[in-house]
């Protein structure tokens, strides 16, 4: 009778622990990455600086409206002075006033004001305006570019790294061709073929963005062949071949999302690298061009003038700042996809 009690016992204690009518919930892949991603205190700060940045660069414009992006404030920056003069033709006498117009440069470097929150530059315009419209080009054509290389590379490495042999060979001897070419030297001359051309000076920097994803997507072909040609070896991939599967869905239907996520991680940080580029080439002055503004051509003016770079800090230290926390931002929205989407990670 006591063993048949104590049996009772465990048996309702065990009950107890694990009741039948609950059943487990399993937390799906995506929503584990996404709960791992905001987990990490980094990667919610670079999500809060690029959201802002994006805030800042496309609805700024939208309520701020006081001066336009091309808009000079000539306001007090004028001054006329009249010279008179009497002379005298045969016995009368005439009188000759004549009004000069005189620019005062010096006076265009106004310091922050309410009318002007950070200043205006050496021409006139508008800092905080060039700054939200500089955020728009650096962010589009950042955005632009990497999809672009993504999206090439996924296809030539997905192709190069499914069939192999000739066909593979082909393609990473166009790779090395074009991961050999000097980058700054050929910007150089179609900057100044775009400069001998009409081509409006806000789509230049368009252009060349699209010349370095010409050379940048190798990169991403070689890190998609070498996933793939782990991959194609997978249970899963005889499976496929097996039901007679095409080969376009083999490779993106099957191959190419196991690569997704080394390849968003990748993207993020591109971004980065990107902003920096564009950055560059606006500041080497082959990207946009005056009077429209990027944050690297706001930069730029501290390359020539050197009483700027020294006593007018509100000129060009704003744009530094933005392309900083550009870059941040995206870093650590890298860094925490890396760690949200490694498998071997702790849940």
């Amino acid at each position: 009778m006591e063993e048949k009690e104590k049996t009772a016992e465990k048996t309702e204690v065990i009950d107890n622990e694990l009741p039948l009518d609950k059943t487990v919930r399993l937390m799906s892949p995506t929503r584990m990455v996404v709960r791992r991603f905001f987990r990490s205190r980094l990667s919610i700060v670079g999500l809060i600086m690029v959201v802002g940045l994006f805030i800042f660069s496309f609805l700024g414009p939208v309520f701020y409206t006081e001066w336009g992006e091309i808009e000079l404030d000539e306001s007090g920056k004028t001054e006329y002075s009249v010279s008179q003069a009497t002379y005298t033709v045969n016995g009368k006498e005439y009188t000759l006033r004549q009004t000069t117009e005189k620019s005062l440069k010096d006076n265009f470097l106004d310091a922050p004001s309410a009318e002007h929150i950070l200043g205006t530059d050496n021409e006139g315009y508008d800092i905080f305006v060039r700054l939200m419209y500089g955020g728009r080009i650096s962010l589009i054509v950042s955005f632009i570019a990497v999809f672009l290389i993504t999206a090439i590379g996924v296809v030539m490495g997905g192709i190069a790294g499914f069939f192999g042999g000739v066909i593979d060979n082909i393609i990473m001897r166009v790779c090395d061709v074009l991961i050999c070419l000097p980058g700054v030297p050929i910007l150089l001359i179609i900057s100044t073929i775009l400069d001998a051309s009409e081509i409006d000076a806000k789509y230049r920097i368009y252009l060349l963005m699209i010349y370095l994803t010409f050379i940048s997507w190798p990169g991403t072909a070689r890190l998609v062949r070498g996933q793939i040609l782990s991959l194609r070896e997978q249970e899963y991939m005889v499976a496929a071949e097996a039901m007679g599967y095409s080969v376009p869905r083999k490779i993106f239907k099957h191959l190419v999302p196991n690569v997704m996520p080394q390849l968003i991680v990748q993207m993020s940080l591109s971004l980065g690298s990107m902003i920096l580029y564009e950055a560059t080439l606006s500041y080497l002055n082959l990207g946009v061009k005056a009077p429209y503004a990027a944050w690297g051509t706001m930069i730029n003016i501290i390359s020539t003038n050197q009483d700027i770079l020294q006593n007018h800090l509100n000129v060009w230290v704003p744009a530094g700042v933005c392309i900083v926390i550009a870059v941040l931002g995206f870093n650590f929205i890298g860094d925490g996809l890396r760690d949200a989407l490694d498998p071997k990670a702790r849940r």
